[in-house]
């Protein structure tokens, strides 16, 4: 399977979503895809048959508002029926705009931001008491990791030598009210997690094959977890998208829309 494609047919879900449904984040589904396909269809043990097992890799998408990108890969990967997709945001739906249990192949509710990586750390906790062979992965946004709560758990992560536990940094510089650093200055990131102790791996976000070398780099570090800072580009994909503050949040009109999908056919074919 040629991932690289695949990243940009699932980003055309994302955006047909969206559309269609007149709500949704598409900036930060676009940024995150990479880091989503490499784990699921490539790095993670977790799959429809055995997602109700207790020794299956687990999943925290900590930036719950990029749930669109997560259902695409879910769908794609057979945890539910792509069909469903169509009702997303709809009256009585349980695709909803943040991820819920009530969806095969999810097992966190999120959207509260900086309640994720504590989430994962309990996980990968209970797997060392547990003696069981199960990685953790968290996804987190940039703006996210202003949260104090953030800090408490890479506190107990690096305590706790959970090397079984990876989290992703989302950075892609952009959050909803302006850039990262007009928010809250976070410019030293690699620099803030490897003084909390963790193993710390920085990459060009959007490349796949980078990243999958930071995920097999993360299973080899014994004693403590790892952060993979992903420099990733806000609304990768679409050339009008990236690095646009005002898509954070923001639903493509019908010419926006067609263009948007002739685009990401055009860049999904490089790697035909």
């Amino acid at each position: 399977m040629n991932l690289k494609k695949k990243a940009y047919e699932l980003r055309k879900d994302v955006v047909e979503m969206i559309y269609r449904a007149k709500t949704g984040h598409i900036g930060g589904d676009l940024s995150v895809m990479e880091i989503l396909v490499d784990l699921y269809y490539k790095q993670m043990n977790v799959t429809p048959e055995n997602i109700t097992s207790d020794d299956h890799d687990h999943f925290v998408m900590s930036k719950g508002h990029s749930v669109e990108a997560l259902y695409a890969v879910l769908a794609d990967r057979g945890f539910f029926p792509k069909e469903d997709l169509k009702t997303f945001a709809t009256f009585g739906s349980k695709y909803i705009g943040h991820p819920t249990n009530k969806v095969n192949g999810i097992e966190m509710n999120t959207g509260s931001l900086g309640h994720g990586l504590g989430v994962g750390v309990g996980m990968a906790l209970a797997g060392k008491m547990d003696d069981k062979n199960y990685r953790v992965y968290v996804v987190m946004g940039d703006g996210e990791v202003a949260e104090g709560s953030v800090w408490e758990a890479a506190m107990a992560g690096a305590h706790y030598k959970l090397d079984n536990l990876t989290a992703f940094v989302d950075r892609n510089h952009l959050q909803i009210s302006g850039t990262t650093e007009q928010v809250m200055n976070q410019k030293s990131q690699e620099a803030r997690w490897a003084a909390f102790g963790w193993n710390v791996i920085s990459v060009p976000g959007n490349d796949l094959d980078a990243i999958d070398n930071a995920v097999e780099l993360a299973k080899k570090v014994k004693g403590k977890p790892t952060v993979i800072i992903a420099h990733t580009t806000k609304g990768c994909g679409i050339s009008f998208v990236e690095n646009q503050v005002g898509w954070h949040h923001h639903v493509p009109n019908d010419e926006e829309y067609q263009a948007a999908l002739k685009e990401l056919d055009e860049r999904g074919a490089q790697y035909e």
